[in-house]
């Protein structure tokens, strides 16, 4: 096994209920189980959680049922069905077990699992809409998404109101299939959100992932890419803007075990207000049986205002020689002064030249997003971020 980037350093053991909890040497030993028992209520101190504030997020580790939901409101292009299953189906359907234990929560807890079907061949001309609305309860949920062979599709997942709130998402992705899930986070200021996303790339599709964060208290999304056969493609984008006082945390984990797949991934993040926290981590593992990867990830962070943080941790892991190539890059800076020299010199005003450098900066993964109406909020969100530091 061969390490392109060092190995992360652990803070110390922990124990818990006696054991010894030691750190994975690798991805690929990572613990994931539908079992809530199977994963202990995270600390802190553990590398999957050091910079998530889970002191303020204990209700949503207990393994309880809550009774709550969200407020579903659809529009389902024709074709398209939403129903619901059981657990056992979705996991007979191919949906991956939980990574950590609020995923494991969710899922134990959602009280079945609705599920969005798009049959085989299917091209929609219009995106499936999902908004869920939450009202200051705790809630579990568990949603699937089945994409048939060759049918295009796109899905937009938003999230608003307020709730303390546990999610797992599954999409699974047909053979030749093309698919886009954009999760769009537009929570309360007091809203607490954990999520795992996994997306499986069936053969020959292409699949993209792209997450906008603008709301939230606690916002923590893992999104999560495995391929079943040769031929795959998976892009994960992200966009977020954290305003003081909150932490906005993602998280990927491309597993690359099929042969002459690719991935890539870009997030772009703003940060601004005393207090003010992102944490982008991107894992990328190549196996031994995955010739022929082809794979990057790219992280930026602007950090607009004293009192912000930004973490960037991009990780790199290949057991094979034979691919067509890897790599990564992250950044973390302020403001470009000269930037702003260069537009004020022109006759641009000072707060129209900042707003100018900003869109400029997320230009390049706002374009790619594919849906105006997502585009169009999320650039007026940005203004109005961009105003309220400003004043």
């Amino acid at each position: 096994m061969s390490l392109l980037t060092p190995q992360r350093p652990t803070e110390g053991a922990h124990t818990h209920s006696a054991a010894t909890m030691v750190p994975d040497q690798s991805r690929a030993e990572r613990t994931t189980s539908f079992t809530v028992a199977d994963f202990p209520t995270p600390h802190g101190r553990e590398e999957e959680w050091r910079f998530t504030p889970v002191d303020r997020l204990g209700v949503l580790f207990r393994d309880e049922a809550t009774g709550a939901h969200l407020r579903w409101d659809e529009s389902l292009p024709a074709g398209v069905t939403l129903s619901t299953i059981s657990l056992d189906e979705a996991r007979a359907a191919g949906a991956r077990p939980p990574a950590d234990r609020a995923a494991a929560v969710a899922a134990a807890h959602s009280g079945g699992v609705a599920v969005l079907d798009v049959p085989a061949e299917a091209e929609l001309d219009e995106p499936v809409r999902v908004r869920l609305t939450g009202e200051g309860e705790v809630v579990h949920g568990h949603l699937l998404v089945r994409v048939g062979r060759f049918a295009r599709a796109t899905v937009v997942l938003e999230h608003a109101g307020s709730a303390e709130y546990t999610e797992l998402v599954s999409v699974l992705a047909g053979d030749g299939s093309e698919v886009t899930l954009v999760s769009v986070q537009e929570w309360a200021d007091e809203a607490h959100h954990l999520a795992q996303h996994d997306v499986v790339v069936g053969r020959d599709a292409r699949v993209r992932h792209i997450a906008v964060t603008i709301g939230g208290g606690i916002v923590r999304l893992n999104a999560n890419a495995s391929y079943t056969g040769p031929g795959g493609s998976f892009e994960g984008l992200g966009v977020y803007f954290a305003d003081a006082g909150q932490h906005l945390e993602h998280r990927l984990f491309v597993d690359h075990e099929a042969p002459h797949c690719r991935s890539n991934v870009e997030y772009k993040g703003a940060l601004q207000g005393e207090t003010a926290h992102t944490v982008w981590v991107g894992d990328v593992l190549i196996r031994a049986s995955a010739e022929g990867t082809d794979t990057y990830e790219l992280n930026r962070n602007l950090v607009l205002t004293d009192g912000a943080r930004a973490d960037s941790v991009p990780n790199l892991e290949i057991e094979t020689g034979e691919i067509e190539g890897a790599g990564h890059a992250s950044a973390t800076g302020r403001f470009d002064d000269q930037q702003l020299f260069y537009l004020m010199a022109r006759g641009i005003p000072e707060d129209e030249a900042r707003r100018l450098v900003v869109r400029g900066f997320f230009a390049s993964v706002v374009a790619r997003i594919g849906v105006p109406e997502v585009e169009d909020r999320l650039m007026a969100a940005i203004e109005l971020e961009l105003a309220g530091g400003a004043a």
